[in-house]
Order: structure tokens, then sequence, then C-alpha cells
């Protein structure tokens, strides 16, 4: 970017991607002339504070959960042009990414059902699992969202990568990975919580015994971390 801008302007970090960083610590220096290093000095902050917010966010929800088992996973829900970005900023965080986009993982939604809706619900979701394995040539991972447990073992049976548990209370997910551990003991299906998940009750949602928690709020809702760039002469 600084390039784009001047090629006089030389950026000199002090810190690598993913390190703690503390109040009034100096960040980087951008050595050059002051002009074109006005002319970009928005538009950067704008970048660095915002995505050392998304990295600040995911730390705490990693730090919430740790030792518990589960990994804190970013979602789809992206500002638009930041995608790479963002989850870049997810993975210094401590978090891992989750598709990326359609092409590497299918989900299997309500929606999906809605245009399939035969009666038996266990049926169309075999159905669609095997079908979604049938068309994609190459091997990504294919899941299933389930909104009621009731529907959980029969989905579970049509062998998906992975369930996402959408919207559950933690008791409901504690059922959910009763159910799994019971039907396939320690190789069954991954379970993804998923939907109303903040720092105040992760932990809780962590404790459940579920693998993988999603969290869309990494991304879309990640404050931003207060960064100002001052000019000092040489």
């Amino acid at each position: 970017m600084l390039n784009r801008v001047d090629g006089r302007l030389r950026f000199e970090p002090h810190v690598e991607d993913g390190t703690p960083i503390h109040r009034d610590q100096v960040l980087g220096r951008i050595v050059g002339p002051v002009r074109p290093l006005l002319t970009i000095e928005r538009t950067l902050l704008n970048f660095v504070q915002a995505l050392s917010g998304v990295a600040t966010y995911t730390r705490k929800f990693v730090d919430a959960v740790a030792s518990s088992g589960a990994v804190i996973l970013d979602t789809r829900k992206t500002t638009p042009g930041w995608r790479y970005l963002e989850k870049y900023a997810v993975r210094m965080g401590g978090g891992v990414n989750h598709r990326t986009g359609l092409h590497d993982g299918v989900l299997i939604k309500d929606n999906h059902l809605a245009v399939r809706a035969p009666n038996h619900v266990g049926e169309t979701i075999a159905g669609l699992v095997r079908e979604a394995r049938q068309r994609i040539s190459r091997e990504i991972p294919v899941y299933v969202e389930v909104e009621q447990i009731d529907y959980l073992e029969e989905i579970l049976l049509s062998k998906p990568d992975g369930v996402l548990l959408d919207n559950m209370k933690p008791p409901m997910i504690r059922e959910a990975v009763v159910r799994r551990d019971r039907l396939f003991g320690d190789d069954g299906p991954a379970l993804e919580a998923s939907g109303g998940v903040t720092l105040a009750n992760v932990r809780e949602v962590a404790e459940t015994g579920v693998d993988r928690i999603s969290i869309g709020a990494l991304t879309h809702s990640a404050p931003i971390l207060d960064i100002s760039l001052e000019i000092r002469r040489t």
C-alpha cells in the first residue's frame, strides 16, 4: 500500500502479527516524506485499527474457552472486500477459519430442506449428503445444520463430516454431544455450536463438550483497536 502511494515511504515493523501489545506501545515506524504519509494516514489506520480489533476480539474468545477442547471459528459474515484480511486477523487472534466461500465446504441448511421438502427429514438429509458427495469432484467437508434436536440422530446417521447446532442453548448442546457419543463413541461427526454466542456465555457453551464454536461477531462486530499515527521529525 505504501509503495503505491509513494515509493519513498518505508515501513519498519516493531512487532510481529499476532503478538500481544500494551497501551502506548509503538507498533512500527513509517519513514518518508510527510505529504504522502498524511495522504495515506486515515486509510492505513482504518485497516490497522479494524483488523487489530478483530484479532483482539478473537483472542478474548479463545482465552475464554482455554483448556475446554473447543475451537473458536469465524464465519462468512465478513466485510465486503475484506474477507481474506479479516480471516487472517482471526488466525492472528488464535481462532480458526471456517469456510472462506461456498467452494471449500458444503453446508446443508434449512433453505435446502425447504426446496426439497419431503415429509421425512432424516431421509431428506441422508439423500442430500449422498448427493453432495456424489456431485463434488474433490474431497471437501459436508456439514448439516440442525435446529431441532429431535432430528439430530437421523442427521448423524447420514454421516456428514460435521453437524451445525444452530441457536441451541447449552443444555440442548450437551444433550446433542451425549447422543453423538452414544452412537459413535470417539469417532462421530464434529459438533459445532453457532448462534447467540457471546463472551458472557462462550465458556458455558464450550463446557458442553461441543467440538467447535462459530461466531460471526468476530468479524462483523469486533470493536476497533485505538491506534494512532504520530509524526516525529528527524
